[in-house]
């Protein structure tokens, strides 16, 4: 099979669960890929075969290595060797729940110096990763490239690429958007774990700074998916994102919401969303739980709520939703209290067992996982609290909870007064609670076997 673009050279920035996922494919699909990333210790795992995240086999990637199209390295200065650059890093929220863009600035900032691509740069600024360097000028042609294609692929607000990042990489590198490198916008949509749509098949949304810069990353991402959807503007596509994660982010605060109120009315909110899903028209199933996790839905809409008071505009709706939804671990945890009242026990000196880190069932993902929230205040509680989680052996150390690393799974047991399941593992859909004395407050209504005192939230 011909590839439009089969000498074509990608770096693509941030090997973590979006960065690592788009690398193979583009490598599959027959173009050479440079993956960067600034921890050292994923380029080293990598080019060894190995992975680093579950759901990612190591097969898939020794497969790509050994085919001679992708290398990773964290030496910055091999990007004038390459064609494009795509940016792959995280855009958390600071403790003030506002936009935290230092990892794109940063990440301007280290590859602005070298878009121009010119030889000149060598004696400044060498390579030091000789091998990765030799791997990049075997292709043709085998020289520092001009006029590059800077594609940005964190979820951001609308204005971040043609106007931040636009301008660190002017400044940096004295070139033009749009004459002396290409920049565009495309949104990630990767779900980790998931089987049923993966990056070739997920249409890729694409905006260019100008009409030019859009054909060029509409053709690059044309050659690896099966669908590409052009936007008039990166700001459109930047919109895009957040409306897609607005929508969940509100929908799951509804039924939340409906949740608290079905229940108090001895209504099981579940039997309810069952029932309602009947109707093959006009309704749209989403599920309620102990709050929201994961690197979009619990973060995307305030970036939307912080740009919008730029215009002196307020997002009402989005606001209220983050409310509700952030409110969900203290409903849970009077749930708790509750639970534990009725075999005549406090939260004070109880011991409770968690069922999950990851924020969804059947990968290894805690990015601003709800369990550390529920761990925090039932510790403040005076609970003794454990967590098991198959996919998550050992706490690493996270950005909001780094008082929490190290901690380590423990089994799942009948030897604590109260099971709490915060995350639908396959594992615990399956486990035989039948025989439990504890308690076993059910966050997801899905335990298949439970135990005499079996309580949802």
């Amino acid at each position: 099979m011909e590839y439009q673009h089969r000498d074509t050279k990608v770096a693509i920035i941030g090997l973590g669960y979006v960065g690592l996922p788009l690398s193979i494919q583009f490598a599959r699909s027959g173009i050479r890929v440079l993956g960067l990333d600034i921890d050292t210790r994923k380029p080293a795992l990598l080019n060894s075969g190995q992975s680093y995240i579950k759901h990612i086999e190591a097969d898939e990637i020794r497969s790509v290595v050994e085919s001679g199209l992708f290398k990773a390295s964290s030496d910055f200065a091999l990007i004038r060797w390459v064609d494009a650059v795509i940016i792959c890093v995280p855009t958390p929220l600071n403790r003030h729940r506002e936009p935290d863009l230092s990892y794109i600035v940063q990440t301007g900032q280290s590859i602005a110096p070298y878009l121009a691509g010119s030889d000149g740069l060598s004696a400044e600024k060498p390579c030091s990763d000789a091998d990765c360097q030799s791997w990049l000028a075997a292709g043709n042609p085998s020289k520092p490239v001009e006029c590059k294609l800077v594609v940005l692929e964190s979820t951001t607000y609308p204005g971040t690429t043609d106007t931040d990042l636009r301008k660190i990489l002017e400044d940096g590198s004295g070139l033009q958007a749009g004459l002396g490198f290409n920049l565009a916008y495309s949104p990630e949509r990767e779900d980790p774990g998931r089987r049923d749509y993966s990056v070739k098949t997920i249409p890729k949304v694409v905006g260019g700074f100008t009409p030019a810069c859009l054909e060029r990353a509409a053709s690059l991402y044309g050659s690896v998916v099966d669908k590409v959807h052009r936007v008039g503007s990166c700001r459109a596509a930047e919109a895009t994102k957040l409306t897609e994660n607005i929508f969940r982010s509100v929908n799951i605060a509804l039924v939340n919401e409906l949740k608290v109120v079905y229940e108090a009315m001895g209504i099981d909110v579940w039997e309810v969303i069952e029932a309602a899903s009947t109707k093959p028209f006009g309704y749209m199933p989403f599920y309620p739980g102990p709050g929201l996790g994961g690197h979009c839905i619990p973060i995307d809409p305030f970036y939307l709520t912080w740009k919008a008071r730029e215009y002196e505009k307020h997002t009402r709706f989005i606001e209220l939703a983050g409310e509700i939804n952030t409110s969900m671990p203290n409903y849970v945890v009077s749930k708790v209290v509750e639970s534990l009242n009725r075999i005549g026990k406090s939260v004070n000196g109880s011991r409770i067992l968690i069922l999950g880190l990851a924020y969804k069932p059947d990968v290894d993902d805690d990015r601003e996982s709800v369990s550390y929230v529920l761990m925090k205040k039932l510790e403040q509680l005076g609970a003794s609290v454990a967590y098991n989680d198959p996919h998550i052996p050992e706490i690493e150390p996270t950005r909001n909870h780094s008082d929490l690393a190290s901690r380590r799974s423990h089994p799942v047991e009948d030897a604590y007064d109260l099971v709490l399941l915060a995350t639908a593992h396959r594992d615990y859909v399956d486990f035989d609670f039948s025989g439990f004395e504890a308690v076993l407050l059910d966050t997801r209504n899905c335990v298949k076997h439970p135990p005499s005192r079996y309580y949802k939230a």
